[in-house]
């Protein structure tokens, strides 16, 4: 491919990015707000869920191996 194609296919590739960025609804700030809130409300809940199987596990292998 010559360098001349290959600016025009690349320009043509920027200016449809560019359409479609256009056509992007970013959410409300609540919206978003609300859901880092709930993301991190479920990390902390599977956090201390498997902290908990973590430390039972534990105490069964001290138990086998003691």
């Amino acid at each position: 491919m010559n360098p001349a194609a290959w600016i025009k296919d690349g320009r043509q590739y920027l200016i449809e990015v560019r359409s479609e960025f256009d056509k992007i609804q970013w959410p409300a700030q609540k919206e978003y707000v609300g859901g880092t809130v709930g993301v991190l409300v479920i990390v902390a809940f599977l956090t201390l869920v498997l902290g908990l199987i973590d430390a039972g596990l534990s105490s069964v292998m001290d138990l086998i191996l003691a």
